[in-house]
């Protein structure tokens, strides 16, 4: 269930020729059978790309797929994304534009990229820095996997359905019932949302936007939720996990979704060819051996020049702009 670039393309092409359709009332966005929505987008052939094209077709995904996360961002259809089951980058950029998000108890979402040497892109930093207090660097930082209620608790999702019930939403949908109307009619109250008892100590330990001070702050805890996380932490790329922090900061700023997009293919033009991530993807995807080998191997290792570099504007005929 990884997002291709001809899965791109199919959908950017579906969109822009129902865009004007009268015919087309509510756009659905579904999976097919198997272990959920979308796992993410095509890591294997993005580290092909790093280690054999300089990049190029890397940043060609990249871009094309940035127009599309924006393409559904402004649609102006209603848009429904089922996100049943596994939920993870790529699947994270096609499902939280649309303006209903059904999360289920198989729901399984996160942005798991620090952990390969990627950051949360596909808009990541625009929903998670809008999320209530530090959720968004906790998730950022941690790619910790939210289930169904998780996701409505922080705003993740907008509805919550059994997954027995969304072939009736579906049908009831396509029949031409409005979708809020369908949806609300189904919806359950979900389980209680297990993020919210570590919302006092996401805020508190996650609370700076540098990562040696929140390093510091979880290894000067003590209590076993910090300890975990710590570990986790141990684990991600010092140079992305920073990158991530920088990214959400700024995109907090920023005026709209076009804009944080050309920031994040800023970002991706960068990142994808530097060490980690081709090292991530191996040590994670490839070799399955969970012991990568990060370059800088420490926080104090990524520079602010470094950050400012992986930030900087590309020049004028390379940036990347919304499809009209």
């Amino acid at each position: 269930h990884a997002l291709t670039l001809p899965m791109v393309h199919a959908m950017t092409d579906a969109l822009l020729a129902w865009r004007e359709d009268a015919a087309m009332q509510t756009i659905v966005i579904d999976h097919a059978e198997g272990r959920g929505f979308c796992a993410g987008g095509d890591i294997a052939f993005l580290r092909n790309s790093a280690l054999n094209d300089g990049g190029t077709s890397g940043r060609q995904f990249f871009h094309d797929e940035y127009q599309l996360n924006h393409l559904l961002f402004t649609y102006p259809k209603p848009v429904v994304a089922f996100m049943d089951g596994i939920t993870m980058g790529g699947g994270v950029g096609i499902s939280q534009p649309a303006r209903f998000r059904v999360a289920t108890e198989n729901t399984r979402l996160a942005m798991p990229e620090t952990g390969i040497g990627l950051f949360p892109d596909v808009g990541g930093g625009w929903y998670l820095s809008r999320l209530a207090g530090r959720i968004g660097a906790f998730l950022a930082l941690t790619g910790a996997r939210l289930d169904g209620a998780e996701c409505l608790a922080v705003g993740l999702a907008t509805h919550y359905l059994p997954a027995a019930a969304l072939p009736e939403a579906k049908a009831r949908i396509a029949a031409g019932e409005q979708a809020g109307a369908a949806l609300g009619s189904l919806a359950v109250e979900p389980p209680p949302a297990r993020i919210l008892a570590n919302r006092a100590d996401i805020d508190r330990l996650f609370a700076s936007d540098r990562l040696e001070e929140i390093l510091a702050a979880l290894e000067g805890d003590g209590g076993e939720w910090a300890a975990k996380e710590l570990a986790t932490l141990r684990t991600k790329s010092p140079q992305t996990c920073k990158v991530a922090l920088r990214q959400l900061a700024t995109s907090a700023g920023l005026p709209d979704f076009a804009a944080n997009m050309a920031m994040e293919y800023r970002i991706a033009s960068r990142v994808l060819t530097r060490p980690d991530f081709a090292e991530g993807v191996r040590a994670v995807i490839v070799d399955k051996d969970n012991a990568p080998a990060w370059n800088p191997a420490t926080a104090e290792g990524v520079s602010d020049e470094l950050l400012d570099a992986i930030f900087a504007p590309l020049p004028e005929d390379v940036e990347w702009r919304p499809l009209d």
